[in-house]
């Protein structure tokens, strides 16, 4: 693709009119909207600012490149923008911007959009092109410049591959002649910045008489990845990130770790670090010997902590989706071929088992990208123990492994495992640092994986799962202590306490107290309160998604779909990937849908003979219709008080 396809002359603006950064966003994203380039302004704007917050696209030299990948762009586009005045759009320089590079990539942007967005961001680095760019009268004249540097780099490219293959041909040494260095660029949104960091890093290596690949971790995926014998050669590594990359091969190399804008303004000094000797050196079995390890060097602390709460949320949500739509089929079947059915005892196993997976991974991966590698285990572990109970699962195992706990700590208990395990193992990769060298293979294969698992799963034993046994006790005692006398109020306790937890001891109290009476009575009231209850966190979320789809990540808007279903079928875990990563907004607005859901129930005298189901055993109640209106009063009031109420979500 030609750039110049990219770079449209309807969108440019030759002569900008704002003065700040806001009137400048405005102006642009306006532009955009205008040409149809975009067709939610709202929505494209807000993840433009959303990319600022996390730090500002204007990376010094007169230049900003605003960007945002989202469902709002038709096309992707590239707008030129000049400022004959300048702007402050807090550039990393301190001065102010003439030239605006907005770039618009489509969701679901092909690789021959990305690659040329790629090439465009790579070619800014250029001084003479952007001086030349400064003084630019026309789209038309913007355009050529564009297209003259393309083919004289092209040219430039073809020239340095064949002198390279001309050099290889001439002397097999020649390679291990010259210093050679790897480094990984890599941005946030993967469009601009990840390929002007390698572009500037391979330019400042030829200045250094230096041979040097980078790999980008873009939005097109992983390209020019680095192999163990090109690290093995490497004299240097330099990491250039605003995100996490895989760390654990660099392990013994010097190496230089710092954000994607340094690697575009300071490539020559991170070239100089990397080959100078003195960069400081990478051991990933001790958690590393510098302070700027890791993914995000300019992170803020819940930054680092919500980063790791997504990567744990990431790899749950296949459990949830694909567990629960399992389980909410079989519940359709079993309205029509019972439970005793292979069907339905089939796909219910499945999807049951696949959700007893849900919690130990949130564990594992939030514990995994706080501590690698060797977090991951005591991770899972520790979730595991968060999810069961004596005799849950029937074993002896489980019976002796949570002999303490009455109950199971749930989500937030898992939350807890997790993050347990991931700084349990950071404190231990710390505590090994001086270990002598003839022990260092030890650590991976021996020392972490016991100790770490003897600690979590000590705290897990002693304190988390006793904690929440403790709560349970107090929330049994607190329930039977109300008797029924008040059947509305007890209905909003109980519809209330479904959604507190979603599983843990809250949930399943309110839950074994309505089967209890159940079994004793005959009588379904206080069941129809705990499924109208449990039915409400996951259809808010799925309300919420669905008219207030900008306050929402990608991965949740599209398990927002699934927990429609999820919803109606009385599977509450659907709601635990929204509320893990947001708990006070998710949990707070579900704690209110709930209770009104429940007591709505029993002021409806509402009664659901079955301990499962959600609506779809709605033609087994006595009153269908306040059953189902409770549950749709409940989950609309939630979902709109979760829709008004969460803020902006995270980029």
């Amino acid at each position: 693709m030609d750039i110049r396809d990219l770079l449209l002359k309807d969108v440019m603006i030759m002569d900008m009119q704002a003065t700040t950064k806001d009137d400048a966003i405005d102006e642009l994203v306006h532009k955009y909207a205008e040409q149809g380039v975009i067709n939610d302004e709202a929505l494209y704007k807000q993840d433009i600012i959303k990319r600022e917050a996390e730090s500002t696209t204007g990376i010094g030299d007169g230049i900003a490149m605003p960007h945002a990948k989202d469902k709002a762009v038709n096309r992707a586009t590239v707008m030129f923008a000049k400022s004959q005045a300048g702007v402050d759009f807090n550039a990393l320089d301190g001065q102010p911007v003439h030239l605006f590079f907005m770039i618009a990539a489509p969701e679901g942007a092909n690789n021959t959009h990305l690659a040329a967005l790629a090439a465009l961001s790579s070619l800014l680095i250029d001084p003479e092109l952007v001086g030349k760019l400064k003084n630019a009268q026309t789209p038309e004249e913007v355009q050529q410049l564009f297209g003259d540097a393309q083919a004289a780099k092209e040219e430039k490219e073809a020239k340095d591959a064949a002198a390279k293959a001309e050099k290889e041909a001439a002397s097999a040494d020649t390679e291990t002649q010259r210093p050679y260095l790897v480094g990984v660029t890599a941005c946030p949104n993967g469009v601009a910045h990840t390929y002007m960091a390698e572009a500037a890093l391979i330019k400042a290596g030829e200045a250094a008489g230096v041979d040097i690949k980078i790999e980008t971790n873009g939005s097109e995926g992983v390209k020019h990845l680095l192999t163990a014998d090109e690290i093995s050669r490497a004299a240097g590594v330099v990491i250039a990130a605003d995100k996490k990359v895989k760390m654990a091969r660099f392990d013994g190399k010097h190496l230089v770790n710092r954000p994607v804008t340094d690697g575009i303004n300071k490539a020559d000094e991170l070239v100089q670090a990397a080959l100078s000797g003195n960069a400081p050196v990478y051991h990933d079995a001790d958690g590393g010997a510098t302070d700027d390890e890791g993914g995000s060097a300019n992170g803020t602390v819940w930054g680092e902590i919500y980063k790791d709460l997504m990567n744990g949320i990431s790899h749950m949500l296949p459990f949830v989706v694909g567990g629960g739509i399992l389980m909410a089929l079989s519940f359709i079947l079993e309205q029509f071929v019972g439970d005793k059915s292979l069907a339905f005892t089939f796909l219910n196993q499945a999807g049951n088992l696949a959700f007893a997976f849900m919690v130990p991974v949130l564990a594992g991966y939030i514990a995994e990208s706080i501590g690698d590698r060797p977090a991951l285990m005591p991770g899972f572990v520790g979730g595991f123990m968060a999810t069961v109970y004596a005799g849950a699962y029937g074993g002896v195992y489980t019976a002796s492994i949570t002999a303490n706990a009455k109950s199971p700590a749930g989500f937030l208990g898992g939350l807890v495992a997790g993050f347990l395990a991931g700084y349990v193992t950071v404190w231990m990769k710390k505590w090994t640092k001086n270990m002598p060298q003839s022990l260092e293979g030890m650590k991976p294969m021996l020392i972490f994986p016991i100790l770490g698992l003897l600690i979590v799963a000590a705290l897990m034993f002693f304190i988390v799962n006793p904690v929440f046994s403790v709560i349970n006790a107090w929330i049994t005692h607190f329930l039977n202590s109300m008797g029924t006398g008040n059947a509305v109020i007890l209905g909003l306790v109980l519809g209330g306490m479904m959604s507190i937890d979603m599983g843990g001891p809250f949930n399943k109290a309110a839950y074994v107290f309505a089967t209890g009476a159940f079994a004793t009575t005959g009588h379904g009231n206080l069941m129809a309160a705990v499924m109208a209850g449990g039915m409400v966190p996951p259809l808010a979320t799925a309300i919420a998604t669905a008219f207030w789809p900008q306050k929402f990540t990608d991965d949740e808007r599209k398990a927002g779909i699934s927990n429609w279903l999820l919803g109606i079928s009385f599977i509450t875990e659907g709601a635990i990937p929204f509320a893990t990563a947001d708990p006070l907004h998710v949990i707070g607005s579900s704690v209110v849908g709930a209770a009104i859901a429940g007591g709505l129930t029993q002021l409806w005298n509402v009664s659901v003979p079955a301990p499962h189901g959600g609506l779809w055993v709605s033609l087994l109640a006595n009153n269908i219709w306040g059953y189902i209106a409770a549950t749709v009063i409940g989950a609309v009031i939630a979902g709109v008080v979760l829709g008004l109420w969460k803020p902006a979500k995270k980029a």
